[in-house]
């Protein structure tokens, strides 16, 4: 992707980034790839650190360790997914107001402290406390980097910085399954190494990652609309043509370089317009409150199916009549099928526009999700449909992100990402709830797909009603 920061931009946009963040902005070249790499690497710790759990669960059951049953486990594992919704819905607030950078760094410093407190817990409860607080950092991340490479990336590559950087959760989680091999009884190790990983982060951040030029853009717009005003907007910006910080909107990496087919109107918000609404009023101010309450839906459904199928998929497939052995290769296939779709979908949304590439991914998901109810046999057919599953599944509800960064102004962005990554957490903790309950009952197979199919119609339905163009 290439860096915003290496585009020709606004006299007031330029002078504000280099006045206000590190000389890693200002200057193109190898040093403007740090903010992409920096994004990725959290994104990686927050997939490492969120599926760790579920890969050391097994050990405390067996271990006893505090007295785990199967029920603590449930409930800590529950309370982390709630920290996770609570951060992601409560950082956009945050995100907007004192930039960026500055949330991605506290997230850091939150979900580090709190997991290498964790092999430390006196009890059971205490257990739970620590992974909850780390889990709101955990949540709160994701959707501040995702923001923020929205908007690093350009013109025209929101959609692949977005999935490329997504990429990272799954290479995490990938690691974590392969760690807790390794450590075997050692789960403590895990747990330390995650922390201190992220303390590691900490000075490379602090000196490597500038600050959003979009939010820069934006903080400047509202400062000069609290003074002498903005010039070239009236009280609710200019509709004759673009205006100043339309200009600079565009580029800082504003919805003005939002892809082919996704809408945009400079009259509904600009990025960088004081008169624009801000924080949580301004999702559903003007034209977004369609768009708003679909992508809401949208990513409950995405988070639901994600968590839904990487928690209870090997049961399933066990249920289904396939060994053990070989249902968790299933999983392995669909996470592997999940880094390979991310890639393509990030290109042929940046190409066709994300909205339509979010329909179409959560389509080929329900169809796919449905094949699966039909017991095949052979198993090269039946890996490579479990793997193209994944490329959708996944993609889908990434798309979503990538859709939101797109679209919104820069004043509410990181609001509204963070509230659909909140509101998606809870499709996070109703997915694996309800195919549990399926699986407890003994009907998981083939209804777990059928109901995954269904969920998948209804991410379609919830996009198609979002309008194709926003207008103030």
């Amino acid at each position: 992707m290439t860096p915003a920061a290496s585009r020709p931009a606004s006299t007031g946009t330029a002078a504000t980034a280099t006045a206000s963040s590190s000389a890693t902005a200002a200057v193109p070249g190898r040093a403007s790839w740090w903010p992409a790499i920096l994004c990725w690497v959290v994104v990686m710790l927050e997939g490492f650190e969120l599926v760790v759990l579920g890969a050391v669960i097994p050990t405390l059951l067996s271990t006893g360790h505090l007295g785990f049953t199967a029920e603590a486990a449930t409930a800590v594992a529950t309370l982390s997914l709630v920290g996770v919704g609570l951060g992601a819905a409560g950082v956009g607030f945050l995100a907007d107001h004192v930039g960026r950078r500055a949330a991605i760094l506290a997230c850091v410093v939150v979900f580090s402290i709190f997991t290498v407190l964790v092999p430390f817990a006196p009890s059971v409860l205490w257990f739970a406390v620590f992974r909850l607080i780390a889990g709101m950092g955990l949540g709160a991340v994701l959707p501040t980097a995702l923001t923020y490479v929205g908007e690093y990336s350009g013109a025209g590559s929101t959609a692949r910085a977005t999935t490329l950087t997504m990429t990272g959760y799954h290479t995490g989680a990938v690691l974590a399954a392969l760690l807790a091999v390794l450590a075997g009884a050692d789960w403590q190790l895990l747990f330390l190494g995650g922390g201190i990983a992220g303390f590691l982060l900490l000075p490379v951040l602090w000196l490597r990652l500038p600050e959003s030029p979009a939010f820069l853009a934006a903080r400047r717009a509202r400062a000069a609309g609290h003074g002498a005003g903005a010039p070239g907007h009236g009280a609710g910006g200019s509709a004759a043509g673009p205006s100043a910080g339309t200009a600079a909107a565009a580029a800082a990496g504003g919805p003005a370089s939002a892809s082919a087919g996704d809408p945009v109107s400079a009259s509904a918000g600009d990025p960088a317009d004081p008169a624009s609404a801000t924080g949580r009023g301004g999702l559903f101010s003007g034209g977004f409150a369609r768009v708003t309450i679909g992508v809401w839906v949208a990513s409950f459904m995405g988070l639901l199916l994600v968590y839904g199928l990487n928690t209870w998929l090997p049961s399933i497939m066990e249920e289904a009549g396939y060994r053990l052995s070989a249902s968790l290769v299933m999983l392995l296939v669909l996470n592997l099928g999940a880094v390979v779709g991310l890639v393509v979908a990030g290109r042929t949304a940046d190409r066709y526009g994300t909205r339509p590439m979010v329909l179409l991914w959560f389509g080929a998901a329900a169809v796919l999700l449905a094949l699966l109810s039909v017991r095949m046999e052979n198993p090269v057919v039946l890996h490579l449909a479990v793997f193209a599953t994944g490329a959708f599944v996944f993609s889908a509800q990434v798309l979503v992100y990538a859709y939101v960064s797109s679209v919104y102004p820069a004043a509410v962005r990181g609001t509204a990402l963070g509230l659909a990554a909140g509101v998606g957490r809870l499709g996070a903790i109703v997915g694996p709830f309800l195919t549990g309950a399926l699986v407890a009952a003994g009907i998981a197979y083939p209804w777990g797909f059928h109901l995954f199919a269904v969920v998948a119609v209804l991410g379609v339905i919830a996009m198609a009603l979002v309008p194709r163009t926003v207008r103030g």
